[in-house]
């Protein structure tokens, strides 16, 4: 790497705040930028090589030319996520359509592989634009993903958590988002990186403070989810989750063929 600043990209969900905590409060890591985005806009930013790291949504990270994985922390579930569903006034067997979040592609590609392998439903598919929520009626179901998730949820009868329906489909945890490269980082940046990102999680109590102070009317139990919902560590199973997430996508055709070879589930040291 030359001597410019390094750009970071992060998805700008509550789930990331624990990373942000890390990478504002720490003293080791200089010399970049940051920026925040929703998870699709991530994704295209470093597809586009407009910035160089990203915390980048799994089903993207094939179309990086050159993925490389630069971290063992991950946005994560094992079992429950709670902001990744599929909402719905009937049951799965019920639905026809599926309105599908514009936000990311990998709860897209989640809830399409699900259908086709877990659920067994063939719904017709709706490629949704901002206000779609409002559509979510009768046999009309949506995937919703994010933060607004914590209270639309509570306007549907039936609530499926598409991190838990992949655990009970396969018995291993998801994951919806890992920091990638897409070119060759100064291995010095990469352990300050990391070392920054550890500071946000072991910092879980102080991070909720300060979220708190900011919007001390907020009604969400962050500790909870932060601690019980989302898992930041990338382990071996959860690297054997995402394989198998880009076998299943490539069996359905959800990759350009060829494209599954870009990724190989290997990490910096």
């Amino acid at each position: 790497m030359n001597m410019d600043k390094i750009k970071i990209s992060a998805v700008s969900y509550l789930n990331t705040l624990p990373f942000l905590y890390g990478l504002n409060h720490s003293k080791i890591l200089n010399n970049y930028i940051f920026e925040l985005n929703m998870p699709s806009e991530s994704a295209k930013r470093l597809i586009e090589n407009k910035v160089d790291i990203a915390l980048m949504p799994v089903a993207a990270i094939p179309f990086v030319k050159n993925p490389i994985f630069i971290s063992n922390y991950c946005l994560g579930a094992f079992k429950k996520v709670k902001t990744v569903l599929l909402l719905s006034d009937v049951p799965l067997n019920q639905i026809e359509s599926i309105y599908l979040d514009y936000q990311s592609r990998t709860s897209v590609n989640l809830v399409q592989i699900l259908a086709e392998k877990h659920w067994k439903i063939n719904p017709k598919w709706i490629h949704a634009t901002e206000g779609f929520e409002n559509n979510i009626a009768g046999t009309s179901a949506g995937v919703i993903i994010g933060d607004r998730t914590f209270f639309i949820k509570k306007e549907y009868q039936f609530v499926y958590d598409l991190s838990m329906e992949w655990f009970t489909f396969t018995g291993l945890p998801f994951v919806f988002a890992a920091w990638v490269a897409n070119k060759p980082i100064d291995p010095e940046f990469i352990d300050r990186f990391n070392k920054s990102l550890q500071i946000g999680l072991d910092n879980i109590d102080q991070v909720v403070k300060e979220y708190e102070m900011k919007f001390p009317n907020s009604k969400i139990d962050l500790k909870d989810y932060f601690t019980n919902c989302i898992s930041y560590k990338l382990n071996d199973d959860k690297r054997k989750s995402m394989k198998l997430f880009y076998q299943y996508m490539a069996e359905m055709n959800l990759l350009p063929e060829g494209l599954i070879n870009n990724v190989e589930i290997e990490f910096s040291k």
